[in-house]
């Protein structure tokens, strides 16, 4: 429990740094939202009236100031763009996001669990290398790229599976499985890959062990070794892959969502950085990097829990 209120502590900087990043990176962007919107027709009275009414007429420090408090109060602002609420429109979309991504990692999970035992397993044989060819391919094709060809294919070739959305009455209708299969396989296929060469490597590990030798040498099956004995000792260093690769599914997303055209935090993200959407991409660059940092937090106390030797 102290470590974990020890590793508690210290994520407090981390989640300083990325609000900080989050508001200065944005307002490094070239452009003027204010413009953007009003169009080139726009009076400088009009300008500056809008330009007030959002705080952007103020320094840099005092709207750092004032993004801060709005922050601490759960306040992230209004969209300029879609007048309406930067947190309204978060809790909207973070569901699509966070669905998109469990069942990605829920993919990867299972077809890299028996991939990469049976790999380690057989190491050396024929399936070990069709396998490890396999994932290498799959490291090698980005989702940018594999999403367009699942659409061609699973989509307009075959008719099998929707284009785009997440439901077949529009963006608030919710999630109908169907829509989620094809944005999901492009997040997860890439995921599947590492987590193979990563569960190989684990349990090549654990079965070259001593107490592998000492368990088949009191004559327990080859399964039993395998499942109750090695796997278990072998998911400790994967738990913590895990983790980091869940986080970068949430990063990623953003290209995923826009693809598939996916109502999602990413997506909400791509149109508000298109509208120089000040306030509405701090919003969702925000949630997704405190997200990214609650994972690894969570991470490192299920890492804490599978493993004895960290524990105390």
């Amino acid at each position: 429990m102290k470590q974990t209120l020890t590793r508690l502590v210290l994520t407090l900087p981390v989640v300083w740094l990325v609000v900080s990043l989050v508001f200065l990176l944005i307002h490094l962007v070239p452009g003027d939202p204010i413009l953007q919107m009003l169009g080139d027709g726009a009076t400088p009275a009009d300008v500056t009236a809008l330009r007030h009414q959002y705080g952007l007429d103020q320094s840099l420090s005092v709207q750092y100031g004032r993004y801060w408090a709005g922050v601490l109060r759960g306040d992230l602002g209004s969209s300029i763009r879609l007048h309406d609420t930067v947190g309204h429109l978060i809790v909207a979309r973070y569901p699509y996001t966070l669905a998109l991504a469990v069942t990605a990692l829920g993919l990867g999970l299972a077809l890299a669990l028996p991939a990469g035992i049976a790999a380690a397993v057989r190491r050396g044989r024929w399936l070990d290398q069709v396998l490890s060819v396999v994932s290498l391919f799959g490291l090698s094709v980005p989702g940018i790229a594999l999403g367009p060809v699942l659409i061609l294919v699973f989509s307009i070739l075959l008719g099998w599976l929707p284009v785009s959305g997440a439901h077949g009455g529009g963006a608030h209708g919710g999630i109908e499985w169907r829509y989620l299969v094809l944005p999901a396989t492009a997040m997860g296929a890439s995921l599947a890959a590492i987590l193979t060469r990563m569960v190989r490597t684990a349990m090549l590990e654990e079965l070259g062990q001593d107490y592998i030798r000492t368990a088949r040498a009191k004559g327990l099956s080859e399964t039993a070794v395998v499942w109750r004995h090695a796997l278990p000792n072998a998911l400790v260093p994967i738990v913590t892959v895990v983790g980091l690769q869940f986080g970068a599914l949430l990063a990623g997303a953003i290209v995923t969502e826009k693809i598939f055209s996916w109502p999602g935090l990413g997506r909400l993200a791509v149109d508000a950085i298109s509208n120089r959407d000040y306030a509405l991409v701090q919003g969702c660059l925000l949630s997704i990097g405190l997200t990214y940092v609650l994972v690894n937090l969570l991470t490192d106390v299920v890492y804490r829990w599978v493993n004895p030797r960290m524990r105390g």
